[in-house]
């Protein structure tokens, strides 16, 4: 029995660690960002081949490569596929039966993307049939979706506003039957051969709704053409109407992703653990995003203290007189300097990569006199660090550095 026990923990890690490398989002040099990275290189190189394909002359000449290519992407898919079928159990929304989240990735919008990027494919390889290839050619590029955040939050607000759409849908079916049927009323006797059936009148509705506007189809007596004028004014209102309800719930999407976002770096984020929903919307207002690339340089000693900061995902390094001291995920800085008003005593350098969430000294001031129990967490958190770090953090502050020309010295 113990035996089994070790066997099964080991597969589950490799599979939580799985499905943490496939599923989660990384910062770059990570070893999820380049998976990502690699994923879009070979969707990419997969839908080029299939497009230059087509052309004659390049297949006669690249044949092979291009078959190689097409391979070489539906293998990776598949793996991939497979992967994402394994690890997501135990990590579905449900969470009742490993079966159950499996099927639930298998029948979702995106299992079926990823299912399609290369099942058809194969199908369509081992046949031989490259004309439905190069149909099935832009399927990989849907794959896109999962790994662009923008793609995600357009089919979110899609999803979100479809009973809206399909009313919009609805009201343009209306509307093509209406002038159809009047403008077979006013042209049937003199175009028979292109207004003789409603059906054959819905095409010059379609077309002129949708203000295309293709002119193989024309009104040619003064009351179709009248019909005409309210049809082309009607199609304006059904173009702008799904526009107007898309566009809005993109907007929507985007604001309700970055507070998402936003909320999960705060959580990140020890200082704010203890705190209540309310209060973590609170602070939320009074921080504001930054995000700085590898070995660049934060603040400078000697610098005036602006602003405290707080690590999200990254690590930097702070440069003091006598010692250097890194940082990473979750831990916060600038403080020490911000509670006595003083200049910066060291350099802070990021070694990677890092997301910063900012808050700038005049909120952090009226925040630790708001809540009480935040101040005493931060005065003490600064305490500790002073005795740790043998007083040079902050020391160095107080007696070397220069307060503010319109704060009180500390």
């Amino acid at each position: 029995m113990g035996n089994n026990a070790g066997d099964i923990r080991p597969r589950t890690d490799l599979r939580d660690r799985l499905y943490e490398l496939l599923e989660h989002d990384h910062l770059p040099l990570s070893v999820g960002s380049r998976f990502v990275r690699m994923i879009v290189i070979v969707i990419v190189a997969d839908v080029l081949s299939l497009i230059l394909a087509s052309v004659p002359e390049l297949d006669a000449r690249f044949g092979p490569v291009f078959t190689s290519i097409q391979v070489m992407a539906d293998i990776v898919f598949g793996l991939e596929y497979l992967a994402r079928l394994w690890s997501v159990a135990g990590h579905g929304p449900r969470k009742v039966s490993p079966l159950r989240d499996r099927l639930d990735y298998v029948f979702s919008a995106l299992g079926i993307i990823d299912l399609c990027a290369f099942l058809p494919a194969v199908i369509v390889l081992v046949v031989g049939d490259h004309a439905t290839l190069a149909v099935l050619g832009v399927l990989p590029f849907f794959k896109l979706i999962r790994y662009s955040p923008a793609m995600r939050s357009l089919l979110a607000a899609i999803q979100a506003e479809r009973r809206a759409l399909v009313g919009c849908l609805v009201i343009l079916t209306g509307a093509v039957l209406l002038f159809a049927s009047l403008l077979y009323a006013a042209e049937r006797d003199v175009q028979p051969d292109r207004f003789g059936t409603i059906p054959q009148a819905m095409w010059w509705a379609i077309v002129t709704l949708g203000t295309v506007g293709y002119g193989d189809v024309v009104p040619v007596t003064p009351l179709g053409k009248i019909i005409t004028v309210f049809a082309i004014v009607a199609g304006f209102a059904m173009i702008a109407l799904p526009v107007a309800i898309i566009s809005t719930a993109f907007a929507d999407e985007i604001k309700r992703r970055d507070f998402v976002v936003t909320w999960g770096m705060l959580a990140r984020v020890p200082l704010f653990a203890h705190l209540s929903a309310g209060e973590i919307a609170d602070i939320m207002r009074l921080l504001r995003a930054r995000t700085i690339e590898a070995h660049e340089v934060l603040v400078r000693r000697g610098d005036t203290a602006s602003s405290m900061y707080f690590i999200t995902a990254g690590e930097v390094e702070i440069e003091l007189p006598a010692q250097h001291v890194r940082l990473a995920d979750g831990a916060f800085f600038g403080e020490i300097a911000l509670l006595h008003r003083t200049k910066r005593s060291g350099t802070v350098t990021a070694l990677r990569k890092t997301r910063l969430l900012v808050l700038d000294a005049q909120d952090f001031h009226a925040l630790i006199e708001r809540m009480p129990a935040l101040a005493a967490h931060v005065k003490k958190t600064a305490k500790a660090r002073l005795a740790e770090l043998g007083g040079d953090l902050a020391a160095a502050e107080i007696a070397e550095g220069v307060p503010h020309d319109d704060q009180p010295g500390g």
